[in-house]
């Protein structure tokens, strides 16, 4: 196994790494590096979780290291030995990575309060054994909702079927940042998921469905034609930009977190969402993983896989919601929120994670070029086609033992 740098040298290194360094603190406390992805509100509501925790643990310091383009700082941190301590691991695709190539370390803490398919995504193992915790679901989200401005639209739509007959312009914005064009991947596996089902859109997940033929291609053509004209100029248009937009336009799609609403008006429900058909929805999670043996690092992870850690993030703002089953929907201080974060803990709806976030993260970053592409003119068949090489070349199909991806 390979030995870590000193805490020292580790800091050097990889602040050198970091688009947004901060300083290396006071070598008198214990230090616990994490590197994050979350800007604005999202970090807000982080950091008021990290000082909670040093309040009560003064003799360790949490050191946040944030960067836009997380996969690529990490990747280069864990090449150059320089990992953090802790770092924000934004898809499933990126814990089998790391923990294939025995970068994370494994977890001595309990996810079992956490539902399904969240605990067991962050977890590896199989043939019958025990399966062991690599990384833990901190903030979790609901992707499949569609969002209009109550005060605006007199006449809201009923249902996703609805959406295809209406002339609503939607809000659509695909650039931000390093994963530019995830709100279109997000709203095509919408689309896989609802139209053709969970198997149809776990196949295609796990690396064994064709990209140019099938669910795939129709889900495809499909938001083309619901997106219109609203497709010009979204490759460049902030996927926030866009949304602040409405009610000049009509319609936006993602989680509430992503919308950066006004948090006064979702409290009086201004914005309201249009759920999908049937009880399946897409989900995602931001999990924490381990990359060194920093012993302090182990209790500031243990309490953000906690209850209280928890309840106190997702009364932040940011909208976060909790994956853990012991905070309730009274815990959020917005009731829009809290409905939203039901979602997750009902028996009634089955949850599918993220299908890009499930790629080997080279397959989810050629998808979301692909979006790009195609939102400025690209003809989507030769796209398909060149994801299905990609596919074939880089990513390969989830292992038998793999835990599954859609869970009620």
């Amino acid at each position: 196994m390979r030995r870590p740098p000193t805490s020292l040298v580790r800091c050097a290194l990889v602040l050198g790494l970091l688009l947004t360094p901060v300083a290396c603190g006071d070598p008198g406390r214990s230090q616990v590096t994490i590197m994050v992805p979350w800007s604005g509100k999202e970090f807000e509501a982080f950091h008021a979780v990290v000082e909670a925790f040093e309040a009560d643990h003064p003799g360790i310091e949490i050191q946040p290291e944030v960067t836009r383009a997380l996969n690529e700082q990490l990747d280069a941190a864990v090449a150059a030995d320089a990992e953090p301590d802790l770092a924000v691991l934004p898809s499933v695709g990126a814990i089998a990575k790391y923990q294939q190539e025995q970068a994370l370390r494994k977890l001595d803490v309990d996810t079992g309060d956490y539902v399904q398919p969240f605990r067991g995504l962050g977890t590896s193992g199989g043939d019958g054994g025990p399966r062991e915790v690599y990384a833990v679901p901190v903030k979790a989200d609901v992707k499949s909702l569609v969002w209009y401005d109550a005060d605006a639209t007199p006449d809201p739509p009923k249902s996703w079927a609805d959406l295809r007959t209406r002339h609503d312009r939607w809000c659509l914005g695909l650039e931000s940042g390093p994963t530019s064009g995830w709100p279109g991947a997000d709203w095509i596996a919408d689309l896989v998921l609802t139209t053709y089902g969970r198997d149809a859109y776990t196949a295609w997940a796990s690396g064994e469905a064709k990209w140019d033929e099938g669910p795939v291609d129709a889900a495809w053509t499909a938001w083309g034609k619901l997106m219109g004209s609203a497709r010009k100029g979204a490759a460049r248009t902030g996927f926030k930009a866009a949304v602040k937009k409405m009610p000049a336009c009509s319609l936006a799609h993602g989680t509430l977190a992503a919308m950066d609403f006004d948090a006064t008006r979702v409290k009086r429900r201004a914005y309201l969402y249009v759920p999908p058909p049937g009880s399946t929805l897409q989900v995602s999670a931001d999990f924490v993983g381990k990359f060194t043996d920093n012993d302090s690092a182990d209790e500031f992870l243990a309490y953000l896989a906690g209850p209280e850690a928890q309840r106190l993030w997702v009364k932040q703002p940011g909208f976060a919601l909790s994956a853990d089953s012991r905070v309730t929907a009274e815990d959020y201080a917005d009731d829009v929120q809290g409905e939203v974060a039901a979602m997750l803990h009902t028996s009634a709806n089955t949850l599918c994670f993220s299908a890009a976030d499930a790629m080997d993260p080279d397959v989810s970053a050629a998808f979301y070029r692909a979006v790009l592409e195609y939102a400025d003119g690209a003809a989507q068949g030769p796209l398909l086609e060149a994801l299905d090489k990609v596919q074939g070349a880089l990513g390969s199909a989830r292992p038998s033992s793999a835990p599954p991806l859609c869970t009620r």
